[in-house]
C-alpha cells in the first residue's frame, strides 16, 4: 500500500470511528501514524471532529501534529481549546513555527499569548516577529547548537549531548568568537570522523555560507538549494549568528512561492491562504479584478473588429479566422512569459541578458509561426476552394502574431520586473491583451494587402 493510499485509509476509518463515538479506537488509530499524516487526516474531518481528534492525542504528539496543520485550522482549534492547553501547546512549538502561527492571528490574541509564554519563549518568539516577513530573520529558529573553536572533538560531543535536546538540529555545530560572530561550520560526520583531541578550530570549515537577517526567504531557498545544505546560518549587520533555517521550512517556502506564481500566471491573487477552504466570495474577489481589467481592454480588440465591418462584410471568410489567430497568439505568449518567469525565479537565464532572451525568444516564435503558418496555409487553401488569398493572409499574420507574441511574453516579465512588481502577475493579462488588440490589427493589414481592399 503506498503512503497516499494509507493516508486515504486512516482518514476515512478515523471519520467513521469518530461518527460511532469508538473514541478508545481512534486514538489506538493514530498510535502508529506519524504526527504529518495525522494532521492531514485532522484536516480532512468535519469542524466539529478536529477538536475531538486533537484532544486523542498525547501532549507531546500534539504539539508536533499541530504545527504540520493549515493556519486556519490552527486558529480554528485555538478558539475551541482550554486557556492553559493553548498556552501548553503554543509554549512547547518551535519558536519559527509559533512566529508563523502568531502572524495569523489577530493582534489581541497574540499579546495575549506571548505576555503568558515562558521568559524564554517569549524572547525568542518577539526576536522573529521583530524582523520583516518573508526575510530569514522571520523564518528562522533561534535553536541551534554554538560553540568556541578551543573545544576537542571529546569535548564537543559531550556538549551536544547535554544541548541535544534543546535545538531544532544537531547535523552542523557552529563555531563562534567571545562576540558570538560566525567563525566557522562543523558538520557532525566531521566530528564524528576526527581524533578525539582535535579542536574545532582544527577541523571547521571557514568559509562559510550565510546570509543575512534581512535577506529575501527564496533566496534563502536558492541557497539551501544551491550547496545541498541541511541549514542555513543567519547573521546580524554585525556578522553574529542570530538563528539558522532549516530544510523543513525552505521546502514549506518554495511550495508557497511555487503556488502564488502558478495562482498570478492565471491572474489570481493570492496571499498565501488554502485557495480551497476560502469563502467563495473571497475567492470571487481574487479573481476578479483580472477579469475586470481584461474585461475593459477587450473591448479595444472588439471596437478594431467593428471598424473593419466593411472589410468583413466583402470577404465574410476573414472574420471566420479571429478566434483561431488570438487564441494561438495567446498560447504562443503565455509559453515564452512562463519559460522566463520560471527562469527569472530560477536563475536559469542569470548569465544571460534580458536582450539575448528576446532575441532567442523572438527566433522561436518566428519557427512556430512559419511552421504553424505554412501548415495553416495550405489547409485553408484547399477548404476555402482555391481562395489563396485569404489562406495566405492567414499563414502570413500568424507567423507575424507568433513572432510577436514570444517576444511580448519574454519581454514583458522583465519590464515588469524592472518597476518592483511581480513579473507572475502582470505579464499575463498584459500579455493576453496586447497579443490581441497587435494581432487583429496585423491580420487586417495583412488581408487588405492581399486582398488590395
Amino acid at each position: 500500500m503506498s503512503r497516499s493510499e494509507l493516508r486515504q485509509l486512516v482518514r476515512s476509518q478515523l471519520q467513521m470511528l469518530l461518527t460511532q463515538g469508538n473514541l478508545q479506537g481512534a486514538k489506538a488509530l493514530l498510535v502508529p501514524v506519524q504526527p504529518v499524516d495525522i494532521a492531514e487526516a485532522i484536516e480532512g474531518l468535519e469542524e466539529s471532529q478536529q477538536v475531538i481528534a486533537f484532544r486523542l492525542l498525547s501532549k507531546a504528539e500534539a504539539i508536533e501534529v499541530y504545527e504540520h496543520l493549515d493556519s486556519a485550522i490552527q486558529q480554528a482549534l485555538i478558539q475551541k481549546f482550554k486557556h492553559q492547553e493553548v498556552l501548553d501547546i503554543v509554549d512547547q512549538m518551535s519558536p519559527d513555527d509559533r512566529a508563523k502561527l502568531l502572524d495569523e492571528l489577530p493582534a489581541k490574541v497574540v499579546r495575549r499569548l506571548l505576555s503568558q509564554l515562558s521568559p524564554k519563549e517569549r524572547q525568542a518568539t518577539a526576536l522573529l516577529l521583530g524582523y520583516e516577513e518573508d526575510t530569514a530573520g522571520r523564518i528562522m529558529t533561534p535553536e541551534y547548537i554554538s560553540l568556541k573553536d578551543y573545544l576537542t572533538v571529546t569535548q564537543t560531543l559531550d556538549r551536544i549531548r547535554s544541548l541535544a535536546n534543546a535545538s531544532e538540529l544537531i547535523y552542523y555545530l557552529y563555531v563562534t568568537n567571545a562576540s558570538r560572530q560566525l567563525m566557522g561550520i562543523v558538520s557532525l560526520r566531521d566530528l564524528v570522523v576526527s581524533a578525539p583531541d582535535k579542536t574545532l578550530g582544527e577541523i571547521m570549515t571557514r568559509d562559510v555560507v550565510c546570509v543575512h537577517t534581512n535577506t529575501d526567504q527564496e533566496e534563502v531557498a536558492r541557497l539551501i538549494q544551491r550547496y545541498d545544505l541541511l541549514a542555513l546560518p543567519v547573521v546580524d549587520l554585525e556578522q553574529r549568528l542570530v538563528g539558522v533555517v532549516t530544510v523543513d521550512d525552505v521546502l514549506d517556502i518554495l511550495e508557497q512561492e511555487a503556488t502564488e506564481d502558478i495562482y498570478a500566471l492565471g491572474g489570481v491573487q493570492s496571499d498565501g491562504d488554502n485557495y480551497f477552504q476560502t469563502n467563495l466570495l473571497t475567492v470571487a474577489r481574487k479573481r476578479v479584478v483580472w477579469l475586470l481589467i481584461l474585461l475593459g481592454t477587450n473591448t479595444i480588440t472588439s471596437e478594431i473588429i467593428r471598424s473593419q465591418s466593411e472589410l468583413l462584410t466583402k470577404v465574410v471568410a476573414l472574420a471566420a479566422f479571429i478566434p483561431l489567430l488570438t487564441g494561438t497568439g495567446g498560447n504562443v505568449g503565455a509559453q515564452s512569459s512562463t519559460v522566463v518567469i520560471r527562469g527569472l525565479n530560477t536563475d536559469e537565464i542569470r548569465d544571460l541578458g534580458p536582450l539575448q532572451v528576446i532575441w532567442r525568444e523572438g527566433l522561436a516564435g518566428l519557427l512556430l509561426g512559419t511552421f504553424l503558418g505554412a501548415i495553416a496555409t495550405v489547409y485553408f487553401y484547399l477548404s476555402l476552394q482555391n481562395a489563396f488569398a485569404v489562406a495566405f493572409s492567414v499563414g502570413i499574420s500568424l507567423v507575424a502574431i507568433s513572432t510577436l507574441a514570444s517576444v511580448a511574453g519574454s519581454s514583458l516579465p522583465f519590464l515588469f520586473r524592472s518597476f518592483g512588481l511581480d513579473p507572475a502577475l502582470m505579464s499575463a493579462p498584459f500579455i493576453t491583451t496586447a497579443v490581441d488588440v497587435a494581432g487583429v490589427l496585423i491580420y487586417f493589414k495583412i488581408a487588405r494587402l492581399m486582398l488590395g481592399l
